[in-house]
């Protein structure tokens, strides 16, 4: 039987990180893709996921897509408004984490990524697209959610003639248990950039921060982590 091909969606932080080192274990990386959409941490993500690459040896390639960064109305986006800042405990606050993610929201971000990634997995022969979704985040990004992943399934099952699929190892996981699978399998924690902001150091504050740093606690990965915090 043939080994699982797969092209990774990689951002650099946590989920996509955690998922690549799983998809090693399960088959063969083909190709990691990280996308530059104007993002205000590109820079940042591209450089922890090509450094991350390097180390294990996967070809990385950067897709640009200017146009989003033309379109988007999110505050995720250079220039276009403020990064909302929380506290720990407004994590658990449904009310206040929907307003956060309505303010970071990027349209149809995934669902632009996994069709481009479906295409080039078709054009080298690759069964899989995998992409770091998480059942924590899916309570307010529904891209994240197994109903998206289905959907998107069904649909690839006609835009592809060789039906590519798209997985996720972490999709029934929350951020902690990401963590764990992530220690398990040796992920690169040191290099992980899940910061919404590119500044010197993750800023500590935003939701995606402060998502990792809950999910760390405790753990040998906060310590691997220290030093990448304001």
């Amino acid at each position: 039987m043939s080994p699982l091909s797969q092209i990774i969606l990689l951002s650099g932080g946590l989920d996509s990180v955690v998922n690549l080192v799983m998809a090693r274990e399960k088959g063969v990386v083909l190709l990691a893709l990280t996308f530059d959409y104007g993002q205000r941490s590109a820079v940042r993500e591209i450089g922890a996921s090509r450094k991350i690459c390097e180390e294990l040896a996967i070809t990385h390639r950067v897709i640009p897509l200017p146009w989003m960064q033309e379109t988007a109305s999110s505050s995720l986006i250079q220039g276009k408004g403020e990064v909302p800042r929380l506290r720990k405990e407004d994590l658990s606050d449904m009310e206040k984490t929907r307003k956060t993610a309505s303010a970071v929201w990027v349209a149809n971000r995934n669902g632009v990524f996994v069709n481009i990634a479906a295409a080039i997995a078709e054009s080298m022969a690759a069964s899989m697209v995998v992409a770091g979704f998480n059942r924590e985040e899916a309570e307010t990004f529904p891209d994240n959610s197994r109903a998206f992943l289905n959907a998107v399934n069904a649909s690839l099952a006609y835009s592809t003639l060789s039906k590519v699929r798209v997985a996720s190892y972490t999709l029934e996981m929350d951020k902690t248990e990401v963590v764990r699978a992530g220690l398990a399998h040796h992920a690169p924690f040191e290099e992980v950039w899940s910061c919404y902001h590119g500044g010197e150091k993750m800023c500590g504050v935003c939701e995606s921060c402060l998502r990792l740093k809950r999910a760390v606690s405790g753990s040998d990965a906060e310590v691997r982590l220290k030093d990448r915090f304001s």
